[in-house]
C-alpha cells in the first residue's frame, strides 16, 4: 500500500479497489503485529524448546514443559501449535483399522486381469465416476469395448444404484 502511495495513487482508491476498509488498514499500520501474536510466538518458542531437548514427547508433555519455561496453556492450544508447525513425537501412534477387513469377492473374475479382446463385443468394461454439480452429486457409468476402445453406452443418475452399471 505504501509503494501504491509513494506511486501518486491515493491510499482510499487503492483501498476501495482491494475491497479493504480503511479503519482496518490503519489499525494494522499502527500495529502489524497483534498482542495475541506476540503471545502466540513465546508459546510456539516454548514449545520448540521442549521438543529439541525431548523430541520424543507428544503435545501434552510439551505443555508441562512450557509451563515451567514460563508460558502457561491448554492443551488444545498446545496441539494447534504443534500441528501447524508439524512437530510431531519420534514415536508415532499405530493407526487403528477400525476392525474393517476387506470380505469375500462378491462376483468371480471372468476376465483374469486379461484385458485383451480378439472380436468386438466380447470384452466390455464399465467405470463410475462421481461429479459434483450446483445440485449436488452426478453419477456416470460409462461402458468401453476393449477391442475398439470406444465407448458403447453410458447412463447418469444422482444415485450410484446397480441398475445405473445395468
Amino acid at each position: 500500500m505504501s509503494e501504491l502511495a509513494a506511486d501518486g495513487i491515493p491510499v482510499a482508491v487503492s483501498l476501495r479497489v482491494l475491497k479493504l476498509s480503511r479503519q482496518s488498514y490503519y489499525r494494522w499500520r499502527h500495529q502489524q503485529v497483534t498482542k495475541a501474536e506476540v503471545v502466540e510466538a513465546y508459546r510456539s518458542n516454548a514449545l520448540l524448546d521442549a521438543h529439541l531437548d525431548d523430541p520424543e514427547y507428544g503435545y501434552r508433555f510439551l505443555v508441562g514443559e512450557a509451563a515451567e519455561a514460563g508460558e502457561q496453556m491448554c492443551e488444545r492450544t498446545a496441539w494447534r501449535i504443534c500441528r501447524d508447525n508439524q512437530w510431531w513425537s519420534v514415536f508415532g501412534k499405530k493407526r487403528a483399522k477400525n476392525g474393517k477387513r476387506p470380505g469375500p469377492p462378491v462376483h468371480d473374475d471372468l476376465v483374469q486381469r486379461d484385458f485383451t479382446a480378439d472380436d468386438a463385443n466380447e470384452l466390455w468394461l464399465t467405470d463410475i465416476t462421481e461429479h459434483w454439480t450446483d445440485e449436488g452429486k452426478l453419477y456416470l457409468c460409462a461402458i468401453k469395448d476393449v477391442f475398439s476402445g470406444r465407448i458403447v453406452g453410458y447412463s447418469i443418475s444422482d444415485r450410484m444404484k446397480a441398475r445405473l452399471a445395468v
